[in-house]
């Protein structure tokens, strides 16, 4: 069974009828609706798609509402896309009226851009691929000198070599999308651009006080945020390593590093991990990925990542299912190796709360003994989820009766949500009907290990304190 979870993001390549349905056969486990596209009808038709299929399949499938922010973009331009070569001068000025910029020049959708930038700075568009050095400033119109030139289309990303440009994670249009992202009952609402953890605990607030019970996703895509990264860390539930602005900003060669210790430093602090950006690129035309592309894939998966995500690959690629198949192929292939199934995740430190405790005590005594499976009773999903930093070849099923627990929990690695209410069975029955429930599953047989885990309280959350061994 795959332990690496897949995010796929939807888009026109998957709304033909069929494609999201076998999207989902393939080894999708959460979808992702990227709000900076899209309408909100969109949107909306995609999640109750999503549900439906779901249902039919009886499968759980989480949706993570992923919300633009402030990211400085470009506007458009009156014939679509323009051309533009080295040594031209290109001006970025918000004045332009939106969809009538130039080979002269395009707005931009951030007026204070003037204000941060300085003669000498290097502007990246459209993910790195076209390079502006600033020449003057005048007002708010910026000169450029084009150092790389190529093709630009309209609302492309804008950055700053090093970072340092001051929009805000929480702008009027982040509430708005906010409002949309609750009304679609999002299981994870995904923050751009936090430059420290005081964003992420804004973000919850503003979302706590429209209703949201979900999870925080913090996409670390700016340079400022490295320098916070454990308080940001802390302050959600899942970090997302954006890749492509990250990239932009700290220079790619960089990159690789910093991912692994995104990852390292996140499963530390017990908390969820999502690799992304551009991971299958070439499937985005081409039917199977380059050798590169495995080599990515599989090494975020032995650096102990719990997803990996899909973008325009499967939003607008020719080939959806094609990349999921492919995708959960390598994430099954590199899962079969010693470093992703051994773990000393805080073996030399104390732990704190009792569920915490119980949880390593679980994960262990499994990959030390040759165990089977594992069930655990769980209201919040939080016990699961701090088994799932232990990388281990046991499977981990969670047995809940909240829907919103069950989906949540489709984020985090080697963990298998299965409906049941935990409250039919009186404390002293529940180690048993966890273990019949494995059997019934066909996740365990006669002769098998089995570990069960539960609390004293049925139904009451944080209660994790007990474990059993079991054979069957």
């Amino acid at each position: 069974m795959r332990r690496t979870k897949i995010v796929a993001t939807l888009g026109p390549a998957t709304d033909p009828p069929g494609v999201l349905k076998e999207m989902i056969v393939a080894g999708v486990d959460v979808v992702r609706l990227n709000f900076s596209h899209g309408t909100g009808h969109d949107h909306r038709r995609r999640a109750e798609e999503v549900r439906r299929i779901a249902a039919e399949l009886g499968r759980e499938v989480g949706i993570m509402a992923d919300i633009p922010g402030a990211k400085i973009r470009i506007t458009g331009f009156a014939d679509g896309q323009v051309d533009i070569a080295e040594s031209d001068v290109f001006v970025l000025d918000p004045e332009i009226p939106p969809g009538a910029g130039t080979r002269a020049g395009v707005g931009i959708n951030y007026h204070n851009l003037a204000a941060d930038v300085a003669p000498g700075d290097t502007l990246l568009l459209d993910d790195g691929r076209i390079v502006l050095q600033v020449e003057k400033i005048e007002q708010k119109k910026i000169f450029c000198r084009v150092l790389e030139g190529g093709t630009l289309s309209g609302n492309k990303g804008v950055n700053r070599l090093g970072g340092g440009l001051t929009s805000h994670a929480l702008g009027t249009r982040t509430r708005h999308d906010m409002e949309k992202a609750v009304a679609l009952d999002a299981d994870y609402v995904a923050v751009s651009f936090p430059k420290c953890g005081q964003d992420i605990i804004r973000a919850r607030k503003s979302l706590n006080d429209m209703g949201f019970t979900g999870g925080i996703v913090a996409k670390i895509e700016c340079s400022e945020a490295l320098y916070a990264l454990d308080e940001i860390i802390k302050a959600a539930d899942v970090v997302m390593i954006a890749r492509g602005d990250l990239g932009v900003e700290i220079g790619e060669a960089g990159l690789p590093a910093v991912q692994k210790q995104i990852i390292r430093q996140t499963r530390c602090l017990n908390r969820v991990v999502i690799t992304a950006t551009q991971m299958m690129e070439s499937m985005i035309e081409n039917p199977i990925p380059t050798r590169a592309e495995v080599f990515d894939v599989a090494n975020a998966v032995l650096d102990g990542t719990d997803a990996v995500m899909l973008s325009a690959e499967t939003a607008v690629g020719r080939f959806p299912v094609k990349t999921v198949r492919h995708m959960a192929q390598i994430c099954m292939e590199a899962e079969k190796q010693d470093v992703a199934r051994t773990s000393r995740h805080r073996i030399d430190t104390r732990f704190s709360h009792i569920d915490e405790t119980l949880a390593m005590s679980v994960m262990y005594a499994a990959n030390h003994l040759e165990v089977k499976a594992i069930s655990v009773l769980t209201e919040s999903g939080k016990t699961p989820m701090l088994m799932s930093r232990i990388s281990s070849g046991v499977p981990i099923y969670a047995l809940a009766r909240h829907e919103k627990t069950l989906r949540r929990m489709t984020l985090f690695r080697g963990v298998y949500p299965v409906p049941f209410d935990i409250t039919s069975v009186s404390a002293p029955e529940q180690h048993a009907e966890a273990a019949a429930r494995l059997v019934r599953m066909g996740a365990a047989m006669e002769g098998d290990i089995v570990i069960t885990a539960c609390g004293d309280l049925p139904g009451k959350g944080g209660g994790t304190n007990s474990m059993k061994i079991v054979k069957v």
